[in-house]
């Protein structure tokens, strides 16, 4: 108190007691882009007049900061960006009669971190898109600040499709319908001033969703018997594998199989009477189901086994048939033995027996009695006469066994107009 009061009568009368400048400091003195910063407005007052309330005021480049002084001697900035960097100053006033006092210049830079560590990721994930549905390319920098110029590329030569400039760490690009054509490689690069940095090359696969299959039966409908193999084949013309088929009879499930490539899938049982009725197939990869328009199969069942493949109608019809052409046929067959034979003998009488000679007087031979049957013209001028030996039953002699002779003689004599018969010249 006593030291306040010997300076308050050393001072000069009348004037008002001087204070010093103020002094403005930053914290952080060296801010990086994208981070705070707070200005500190430092002033020592004298002793008689630490009491009073000051006002303080802060400024860039001769412009002021905030929307009006205040009495707290620290400004707060919460993010600093490379257009930041510039001289900053700060005043300080004591009452509205009093000159305030300035501090000096300070300079703040502003420190801007490049690009690095750029990737690109897809939504939906995985890198598989469907065909139809919508593809997000996003890109991301895990150290950089300030805008950042994106780009993005498409195959390994780098055909730009999209240039962005933002102030943030990612960005994405978007494509609405995806197409089969689609289906490449892409990446994508930041830069912020340094120089840009690559992410890595993403592989995009588009998944064509599977066509309405078709089912095709190894046998045309109406032809399918009993214990015959049949094959029923199901293909999706179009979609991406793997593929699951299911078969379906009635709409039950009964086979299915899953197809890593293209060709489709088979189902291949033995027919039996069960298994008439409607048949069809079912396929899908994923984004949907597709069943196929349905076949019928209609079994025949055997009457006796399998003695024909005929049905019962038609095997009906052909026995009903028989009977008629069997009359016909016996009817031709009489009628030519008729005309044959009036053609073949047109002049023939019973024949007489010849009297029998005997050939030898030995005990082991036997007679024989020729008959003659007939006497025919046959052509030209020779007559030739069947002749039939009868055998008569005697006992053999010596067990030699007799031999049965028939013999044809020809040319026994010219025909003669008026010699018609054997019976005629008796």
């Amino acid at each position: 108190m006593l030291l306040k009061l010997m300076l308050f009568i050393c001072a000069p009368f009348g004037e008002p007691a001087e204070f010093s400048h103020p002094v403005l400091k930053a914290n952080p003195p060296r801010p990086v882009e994208g981070s705070s910063v707070t200005l500190i407005c430092e002033i020592r007052l004298p002793l008689w007049e630490s009491h009073k309330q000051l006002e303080f005021c802060f400024f860039k480049n001769y412009q002021p900061l905030g929307s009006s002084c205040s009495s707290s001697p620290e400004l707060w900035i919460p993010t600093m960006w490379k257009e930041d960097t510039g001289f900053y100053w700060c005043e300080a006033k004591v009452g509205v009669l009093r000159n305030p006092r300035r501090s000096l210049m300070f300079q703040i830079r502003v420190q801007r971190v490049p690009v690095s560590d750029v990737s690109l990721e897809t939504q939906p994930p995985g890198g598989w898109v469907t065909e139809g549905d919508k593809l997000v390319l996003i890109c991301l920098v895990a150290n950089g600040t300030g805008d950042i110029t994106f780009f993005w590329y498409r195959g390994a030569l780098g055909v730009t499709l999209e240039t962005k400039t933002q102030r943030s760490q990612t960005a994405q690009y978007e494509i609405l319908t995806v197409r089969e054509s689609d289906a490449e490689l892409y990446f994508c690069a930041a830069d912020n001033g340094y120089g840009p940095s690559l992410s890595g090359l993403v592989p995009i696969r588009v998944k064509i969703p599977v066509s309405r299959p078709i089912l095709i039966p190894s046998i045309p409908e109406g032809q399918a018997m009993v214990g015959d193999m049949v094959e029923l084949h199901c293909e999706a013309l179009r979609g991406s594998p793997p593929i699951l088929y299911h078969f379906y009879h009635e709409d039950v499930v009964v086979w299915s199989s899953l197809v890593q490539s293209g060709g489709g899938a088979s189902f291949n049982f033995s027919l039996s009477a069960e298994h008439s009725g409607k048949y069809s197939c079912e396929a899908g990869n994923g984004p949907g189901a597709q069943r196929s328009e349905v076949v019928t199969l209609n079994i025949t069942v055997p009457v006796e086994g399998r003695m024909d493949h005929f049905p019962s109608g038609v095997i009906e019809g052909m026995l009903g048939s028989l009977g008629p052409i069997t009359v016909a046929l016996l009817f031709c067959y009489c009628l030519k033995r008729k005309i044959g034979r009036r053609s073949g003998d047109p002049v023939r009488s019973p024949s007489s027996p010849v009297p029998q000679e005997a050939s030898y007087n030995s005990p082991a031979s036997r007679q024989l009695e020729p008959i003659y049957e007939n006497v025919n013209i046959v052509s030209g001028d020779e007559v030739y006469s069947l002749v039939d030996q009868i055998q008569q039953k005697r006992e053999p002699a010596t067990g030699v066994y007799p031999r049965t002779h028939m013999d044809i003689y020809s040319r026994l004599r010219k025909a003669n107009v008026m010699d018609l018969d054997y019976d005629d010249a008796m």
